[in-house]
């Protein structure tokens, strides 16, 4: 097991992964910016250092500064959390190259998977469904103009490398391909230091279901139910929940079997999350995988009872899954809002500045995951997402009900938040039936997202 654990990251997953790892006996190390210097995770690692300025590229993104703090304070594994370095695979190949172990998966399955082309080739071969899209990146307008006279509209560009909605725009017509492809590549460039971009098939109105699984060093991979992550805004998802209200006995299991093949076929070892697009008619589609811990990974934890965290570093450690297929189990139903520091009334401008006031709501299984307090300084520089309020109950409407009550509670001062946003869709009648898309804010906002 190891002995120190130093979190590459900042924020409430920074906290997270302090947590987990105080529970298995394992000493902490926070680094953090000159921006995040009173930063909560500071207060609750064994050891801090500070390893650049407020710009992510000086300091979170920073990989000989990371490397350095590893060998000041003797570290021998890093967290990376999720964002920033997570799934960069040079930052995994260094890091075995330092003689510290990388709590992730291989940079090979990284880089494999984090190519969403070579990814989806993989996939196939494995068996698992696609959604129809170009062998190969688009390099011209030509090219891209091709490809949509073949496949036909609606169509989207995706960035190879991406993720988080980053380079990706929605496509009806010529006129829209063209323009918008200048702008997926830029976009992709600035977020990934990758501008290829290549063209899927456009699923109107599916839903998004995600598997989580897990895998150790020695063939043995597990499903743990699924996750619908439909409620997103520019590809970017606010709430989450499981198990999903589009998805029986007979479609869970054939989604988990179907994701630990594939996790299989290319000898994938740690906790991950493999994604895929439901249609209309009940039919899925393979769409991407994650090679790391995701943010709603809490969902999950309170319907399983597994600590997603500490099971990624057990693995991490080469520790055998204690855990059978039979024995993984969803009890009740379980919520989870991310809270962003924007302000919804106002195109979701981004809204840093001095909390002043801050209460955090409680009670029987209600849990929020975050760093803030009152007095903190929400930062300009990094992410939005300040916290993630995780509701669980024996029922998806009482789940609901208490993510209500708790949105309700919780009070965070002056700054402009999602929370009453968030009120309104758990409270939206088509919501509260389960019924809902990828599509579903488009309509609820009254915009059109494209």
């Amino acid at each position: 097991m190891f002995s120190k654990i130093l979190i590459a990251n900042r924020g409430e997953i920074a906290i997270r992964v302090i947590r987990a790892a105080k529970e298995l006996g394992i000493k902490t190390v926070a680094i953090y910016s000159q921006a995040d210097k009173d930063s909560l995770h500071l207060e609750f690692a064994d050891e801090a250092i500070c390893i650049g300025k407020a710009a992510a590229s000086d300091s979170y993104l920073n990989i000989p500064s990371i490397i350095s703090a590893v060998e000041i304070t003797d570290s021998d594994a890093i967290h990376p959390g999720y964002g920033f370095l997570a799934e960069n695979p040079h930052f995994a190949e260094i890091c075995e190259s330092c003689g510290v172990k990388f709590i992730g998966p291989s940079a090979e399955n990284i880089r494999l998977m984090g190519d969403k082309i070579k990814a989806k080739e993989m996939m196939r071969k494995a068996g698992l469904p696609l959604i129809s899209g170009s062998k190969n990146v688009i390099k011209s307008n030509d090219e891209a103009l091709s490809v949509a006279k073949k496949m036909g509209y609606p169509l989207i560009l995706k960035a190879k490398a991406g993720g988080g909605g980053k380079g990706m725009r929605v496509c009806h017509s010529d006129v829209r391909l063209v323009s918008a492809l200048l702008t997926a590549q830029a976009e992709a460039e600035a977020a990934f230091g990758n501008s290829e971009i290549y063209i899927e098939k456009f699923m109107e109105k599916p839903r998004h279901i995600e598997v989580q699984i897990a895998a150790d060093n020695y063939g043995n991979v597990v499903y743990l139910g699924e996750r619908d992550c439909s409620i997103q805004r520019r590809h970017q998802k606010i709430i989450e929940e499981t198990p999903s209200p589009a998805v029986n006995n007979r479609l869970r299991r054939k989604l988990g079997e179907l994701s630990i093949k594939g996790v299989k076929s290319i000898d994938y070892h740690s906790v991950g999350t493999m994604e895929f697009l439901l249609d209309r008619k009940g039919d899925f589609h393979f769409m991407e995988m994650n090679t790391r811990i995701q943010v709603e990974h809490p969902v999950t934890e309170e319907t399983t009872g597994i600590d997603l965290v500490k099971l990624q570093i057990l693995l991490a450690a080469g520790e055998k899954l204690n855990l059978r297929q039979e024995d993984i189990a969803l009890k009740g139903s379980s919520v989870e809002c991310r809270i962003n520091a924007e302000d919804p009334d106002n195109n979701f401008l981004p809204s840093p500045g001095k909390i002043e006031f801050c209460y955090i709501p409680g009670g029987k299984d209600v849990r929020v995951d975050t760093h803030i307090y009152s007095g903190y300084n929400i930062s300009p520089y990094y992410d939005s997402l300040i916290a993630k309020l995780i509701t669980k109950a024996d029922t998806r409407s009482e789940a609901l009900k208490k993510m209500e009550i708790a949105l309700d509670e919780f009070l965070i001062e002056p700054i402009k938040t999602t929370v009453s946003f968030c009120k309104k869709i758990v409270t939206d009648s088509d919501f509260k039936r389960g019924n809902y898309h990828t599509g579903f804010l488009e309509k609820f906002l009254g915009t059109d997202e494209e």
